[in-house]
């Protein structure tokens, strides 16, 4: 290997400066966000409510009536994780692992690397997917709603978050202290991250200090941490919770609210079409940018699975009766934010996989000194990311079936209503087997800070996202960024932004 090589296969490049707020934001965030689970767990529940009453009488608060109104463990802080579940956790991890290298897949080259070399993957994330479903639609067709897997997850839900939030952890610290192994010239293809090699350990371990960790596990193979974790424990985890909530409610009030299926087809054609398109992940920046630390790792196993459910655990509980107009409508909003998402992302992969494609052959764009060439129409001439509007918009679809939300539990004589008529004019929920009444009373509307979070971190998100794409192709495009972006006026919504 030349001497020239050699180099490159160290980040001879300085560091390209800090993000999200440097040092003190990422301990910030690393500290704030697991709370930011743990409350919305506790704050908004089947014991008491959504929030939990004693958010709307704060003067009324008191440490012993908020653990009592929001389940606080008997045992306190210990009771927040379980062996048992831990275990349970693993071997869903460890079964994904064997998943990935027992079932055939697509063996795809990476994008190329600052030493010119490339990294294999396999893909099979769809078919993983697909097994673990086909295991848990045996299991409820025998035993319907009392399926151990839904059981299981309802009654364990806050340990769950913990044994997850304990892994990203373990793999965050893991890959960050591995990394000091990267040697020059080392043959595994190992580099380290533009952007994780500050120096300061805290902000490193945060953002990632290597590219593109991976380990060798005997029988298994190699696996590639970060993209395993992009699209495979966490993404389908997402829809495991979501199915345990329709099971759930179905065992409170024996049916399920059109609301509550509507979220969930939405959420599982959204994961499964990022499974099916799996190879695209190696364009995106969490893979060609980003090293794996604790950021990545949280996201995809913590904020992503336990975050984005939470519409569907809400409605496990209060199940809002949409109507066809209603239903109508949101389909509508989905479909629409669908339709720009998936073509605009089809337009981009297309042109860098072959741009003499009959479908996209007609779209203008320039060159740039780099080698690189940038579309100026068509999606892309539309505004520099309209991917992420489309996102965006089908955001609002998982968050409008829980309407104006907010609930409160009043413990009492059941009372047994058909499936239809589940809320009654006053907004009273009852079922055949909750010896409960759910009313919106006067948490109406403050339900909505939790089922309409989704929405405005998912704005932050793009936002912040679409910021750092800009800083990332300036330093990479330098002047034909800045001449791009004279054909591409705006960000993400012309007129607007």
């Amino acid at each position: 290997m030349s001497k020239s090589s050699r180099k490159s296969v160290l980040p001879a490049r300085k560091s390209h400066g800090y993000e999200f707020g440097g040092p003190l934001g990422a301990f910030a965030i690393s500290a704030a966000l697991p709370i930011v689970c743990y409350a919305a767990a506790f704050l908004c529940n089947e014991i008491s409510g959504c929030p939990i009453p004693s958010i709307l009488t704060p003067r009324s608060l008191t440490l012993k009536k908020l653990k009592e109104e929001a389940g606080w463990p008997q045992d306190g802080l210990f009771g927040l994780a379980s062996l048992k579940v831990t275990g349970y956790v693993l071997a869903y991890y460890l079964f994904s692992l064997v998943l990935q290298a027992a079932l055939p897949g697509l063996v795809v080259q990476g994008v190329k690397l600052r030493s010119g070399a490339r990294l294999e993957y396999k893909f099979n994330a769809f078919s993983s997917a697909v097994t673990v479903l086909l295991i848990a639609a045996v299991g409820t067709y025998l035993q319907g709603p009392d399926f151990a897997l839904w059981t299981f997850i309802w009654d364990n839900y806050v340990q769950l978050i913990t044994v997850n939030l304990g892994i990203a952890f373990f793999l965050a610290t893991f890959v960050y202290l591995r990394s000091y192994s990267v040697k020059a010239g080392n043959h595994h293809k190992r580099e380290l991250a533009l952007g994780g090699h500050s120096g300061n350990m805290i902000y490193d371990w945060f953002i990632g200090r290597e590219l593109n960790p991976r380990i060798t596990i005997p029988v298994i193979g190699t696996i590639d941490i970060k993209a395993f974790c992009e699209l495979r424990p966490g993404m389908l985890g997402w829809i495991l919770l979501d199915f345990a909530f329709i099971a759930h409610q179905y065992k409170l009030y024996g049916g399920v609210s059109d609301s509550i299926v509507l979220i969930t087809l939405f959420q599982t054609i959204y994961v499964f079409d990022a499974l099916w398109m799996e190879p695209s992940i190696l364009s995106t920046m969490d893979i060609t940018t980003d090293g794996f630390g604790f950021m990545l790792a949280f996201g995809d196993l913590v904020w992503l699975p336990f975050i984005y459910s939470l519409q569907a655990r809400y409605l496990a509980v209060y199940p809002l009766h949409l109507g066809a107009q209603g239903t109508l409508g949101i389909v509508a909003v989905q479909l629409f934010g669908y339709w720009i998402f998936r073509s605009a992302n089809n337009e981009k992969n297309r042109f860098r996989t072959n741009p003499k494609d009959p479908r996209i052959a007609h779209l203008q764009y320039m060159k740039t000194k780099s080698g690189s060439t940038l579309l100026t129409s068509g999606w892309w001439g539309f505004s520099r990311h309209p991917n992420y509007l489309g996102d965006w918009i089908m955001a609002w679809s998982y968050c409008l079936p829980t309407g104006v939300a907010g609930y409160m539990v009043k413990h009492g004589s059941p009372a047994v209503l058909p499936l239809g008529d589940m809320i009654d004019d006053e907004g009273i929920v009852s079922g055949g087997f909750l010896k409960q009444q759910v009313l919106q009373g006067d948490a109406r509307g403050w339900g909505m800070l939790i089922t309409y979070f989704y929405v405005l971190y998912f704005a932050i998100l793009l936002i912040h996202r679409e910021m750092r794409d800009e800083e990332a192709c300036e330093r990479k495009y330098g002047d034909d960024w800045e001449e791009y972006k004279k054909k591409v006026r705006w960000r993400i919504l012309p007129g607007i932004y």
